[in-house]
């Protein structure tokens, strides 16, 4: 194995210096427009330009019912300085399952260091071990004739971003990313009713509470996922690796196609696995298989 030279690499080589943020307050519908347009994730969120949280499209899925993105975002994000090293930014970023890490100098965001940046860097490096004991053990599929509300809910409870397609032959003939649900999903304005009582502490059912309560009438935006197939959306042109790919030939696919996962497949084509991109940052540490 080679590529041992990228150990020493800082962060301030490989980050992005000039971040897409959000600042609050803000609403769901300025970060994803955010996202789209600069085909991205996620992003650190600012107040008074010191970082404050970071918001992703996960979380958006996750809290359908709410568009404020100081409710949606997590607070109090892990940062590092961009004189760490990408080995620690890639313990940091598996010993916490999170994608990204704001780079900062004191309270100043200076940068961005997520998975992506550190595949690429890998990417450029000779790994040439095979990728077998970087592979999950719970690859999880989805049949192409289940609604996506369905799909929606699965990726949600088992905490992926994209999940395999499968047809009734058991052949993989796509992908589905969280990316994917919100393209299709709508956004369902509806009216919803509060009761507030004005009363100090009588009975709920009491003549005196009933009549000192107000009804409160207000708008809530839900994001509502479509009611159509897996098949209607998926994406068909999916590159495939086998266990016996190397470590920076599959980090090269995932860096020029920006994908954060490609599914293992058998000599006979038959899926065995999924190989996510943040599994491949242990070879900064842990070396890799001949």
């Amino acid at each position: 194995m080679k590529g041992k030279e990228s150990e020493g690499t800082k962060v301030r080589d490989v980050m992005v210096d000039d971040v897409v943020y959000v600042t609050v307050p803000g609403t769901r519908e300025q970060l994803m427009a955010v996202c789209k347009k600069k085909h991205i994730s996620g992003v650190p969120v600012l107040k008074d330009e010191r970082v404050v949280g970071v918001v992703t499209r996960q979380d958006v899925l996750k809290n359908r019912d709410e568009d404020q993105i100081a409710l949606l975002m997590r607070r109090n994000p892990i940062t590092i300085s961009p004189e760490a090293t990408i080995a620690e930014a890639a313990e940091i970023i598996l010993l916490h399952g999170i994608r990204r890490l704001p780079v900062v100098v004191g309270d100043k965001l200076v940068g961005l260091i997520s998975i992506a940046d550190i595949i690429r860097e890998i990417a450029k490096r000779d790994y040439d071990g095979s990728i077998n004991s970087y592979i999950g053990d719970n690859t999880m599929a989805v049949w192409d004739k289940m609604p996506l509300s369905v799909v929606g809910r699965i990726m949600e409870l088992a905490r992926v971003k994209a999940v395999p397609v499968l047809n009734l032959e058991l052949e993989l003939v796509g992908l589905i990313t969280d990316l994917d649900l919100i393209n299709v999903a709508v956004i369902d304005d509806v009216t919803e009713q509060s009761d507030l009582s004005l009363g100090s502490d009588e009975d709920a059912w009491t003549w005196e509470g009933m009549r000192d309560t107000v009804r409160l009438y207000y708008d809530v935006s839900k994001i509502k996922l479509s009611d159509k197939l897996v098949k209607d959306v998926l994406v068909k042109d999916v590159v495939t690796v086998t266990r016996n790919s190397a470590v920076s030939d599959c980090a090269r696919k995932m860096s020029e196609n920006k994908f954060d996962q490609l599914p293992v497949i058998s000599a006979r084509g038959k899926l065995t696995g999924m190989l996510i991109d943040r599994d491949l940052l242990r070879v900064l540490f842990e070396g890799t298989e001949q």
